[in-house]
């Protein structure tokens, strides 16, 4: 039995890496691992550890009980409760039985649960007390709500027989930009997906990964999954404070740290986080939007012992590209090129590849594009379509996914973030990516936070307005001279708004859509909701 003591760190090779041609229950890897390292600790929560072993007898405990109440193999269970070591047993004990689990956001309320529940057609919820108690108002649903606290803390059970294509998981959407919707995830797509990022972060039992993201969240969740496919332990830190969660990853000797850039921004104004290296820290790793080049330097100058990976994901392939951290400093605008396992293809239109720096749709192929959106077979024929490249041999059902979102790539094959299809700005006859503008805001030094957006003009086609948190030595008049002197005429801000804060979705990102409706709002001389 090994015990988890440090060892010298292996770097995998290309050779190591392979998907699970298999692909059987997801829930295994918690199994194995127990077998393995069973008295490692798995996650960290202040205080409170919990081994390897124990998660996975409380996994055990939940899916017999589960099993014996009915449940049948891709029966929907919710899963709402605090980020916790019980939230990841509920998970693998869901998976165990043979069902579809689904993570719900924990800061959510009961308008939404209950959309997600209806929606899914799930048959039972798992929370807790305390969850129900923090909402105005009861639970309106027909799933069967469960205090998991009812359930058996410790259990046998060996979990049912899944294959490949079967489905895991329904990871719902932030719904940023409308009701959520549902991405399903099989068993495949997860045992490819952690395979992936395990490999080229080179993650190993021996290292500690912070969790500061939503389970609900797939990059929040990707963090568990790395831990319990190699035995890592999960770290959980709950503060909003960036100062408390910079002195969390000093105490508890973090390895490796994901972020979103909202919490990058905030950790690199944290003085904790600023004086001096964290020791442990080894990896660093970024998706759900760019970071400002500034920032991506900074965070090389303040931490330079961690490797910095730059990377891009979406729900609905579990992650997309990474760049190599050695290439980071010469290329701090890139997001890299696609993961293992994975082919990314930079489309027209017309459905032909780009041209190195021409602007197109990016398109992925791979074992971790998903499986389509639950119960909304319109939508899935849109976004997951037959691979208009599709090569001799491959499967004639294959289907690649079209992400809407826009970017180029370079002569050596890097790739770069350009903006959504939809989001692209078209003003005074130009096309501009908001992006290009927030570098702008943040490389003049004077924005803690900023985000761009639009609004209708007659003559212009439409306006471009910048939203900003301000550093306290900081002006509006310098920044806008700033902007002035940087940028072309047709990618002036038309307006600066400056704010206290901007909002975020509940995966951590900005929400634009949010920022503007509240400044509608207070121009129409009431108070937000």
């Amino acid at each position: 039995m090994r015990d988890g003591t440090a060892s010298p760190r292996t770097r995998p090779t290309d050779a190591s890496y392979s998907p699970a041609p298999l692909a059987p229950n997801f829930a295994l890897t918690l199994w194995a691992t127990a077998d393995r390292v069973p008295a490692k600790a798995a996650i960290e929560d202040r205080d409170a550890v919990t081994s390897y072993e124990a998660l996975r007898a409380h996994a055990a405990g939940i899916a017999g009980a589960l099993a014996d109440g009915g449940l049948k193999p891709g029966d929907r269970v919710g899963i709402w409760m605090d980020r916790s070591a019980a939230c990841a047993a509920a998970f693998f004990g869901v998976l165990a039985a043979g069902g579809i689990a689904i993570i719900i956001n924990e800061v959510l309320r009961p308008r939404q649960v209950e959309h997600i529940l209806g929606h899914s057609t799930a048959i039972v919820l798992l929370t807790t007390a305390d969850m129900l108690a923090r909402q105005n108002r009861e639970l309106a649903t027909a799933a069967q709500v469960v205090d998991i606290a009812s359930l058996p803390a410790h259990g046998e059970f060996v979990p049912l027989p899944r294959v490949g294509r079967d489905y895991a998981q329904i990871i719902y959407t932030s719904g940023s930009t409308g009701l959520p919707k549902g991405v399903t995830w099989t068993h495949a797509n997860l045992w490819a997906g952690a395979r992936a990022v395990v490999h080229y972060v080179e993650v190993t039992e021996h290292d500690r990964l912070a969790s500061l993201l939503p389970f609900s969240f797939d990059y929040g969740f990707n963090q568990f999954l790395c831990a319990t496919f190699t035995g890592a332990t999960l770290v959980i830190e709950r503060s909003p404070v960036p100062q408390q969660v910079a002195a969390t990853l000093r105490a508890k000797r973090v390895t490796v740290l994901a972020c979103v850039p909202p919490l990058w921004l905030q950790l690199l104004g944290a003085p904790e986080f600023r004086r001096e290296p964290i020791a442990t820290l080894r990896a660093m790793t970024n998706t759900g939007g760019r970071i400002p080049v500034e920032g991506v330097r900074d965070l090389r100058r303040l931490q330079p012992q961690a490797r910095l990976f730059l990377m891009y994901g979406l729900t609905e392939a579990f992650r997309g590209t990474y760049l190599p951290p050695d290439e980071v400093d010469a290329h701090p605008d890139s997001m890299g090129r696609a993961i293992p396992g994975s082919e990314i293809f930079v489309l027209r239109e017309d459905g032909t590849l780009c041209d190195d720096d021409e602007v197109g749709e990016l398109v992925q192929r791979g074992a971790t594009v998903a499986a389509g959106y639950w119960n909304d077979p319109e939508m899935t024929a849109k976004v997951y379509r037959p691979n208009p490249l599709r090569p001799v041999g491959a499967p004639a059902d294959e289907r690649v996914v079209f992400s809407g979102d826009l970017v180029r790539r370079d002569a050596e094959g890097r790739l770069y973030y350009v903006g959504r299809r939809d989001r692209v700005i078209k003003t005074l006859g130009m096309r501009v990516s908001p992006d290009e503008i927030a570098d702008v805001l943040y490389a003049s030094g004077e924005v803690v936070e900023g985000i761009v957006g639009t609004e209708e003009d007659a003559v212009r086609g439409t306006r471009i307005i910048a939203y900003v948190v301000l550093k306290p030595e900081s002006t509006l008049a310098a920044l806008e001279a700033f902007c002035r002197r940087e940028l072309p005429r047709h990618m002036h801000p038309a307006r600066y708004e400056v704010l206290t804060g901007i909002p975020r979705t509940s995966s951590g990102k900005f929400d634009l859509r949010s920022t503007q409706a509240s400044l509608e709002t207070l121009a129409h001389g009431t108070q937000p909701a």
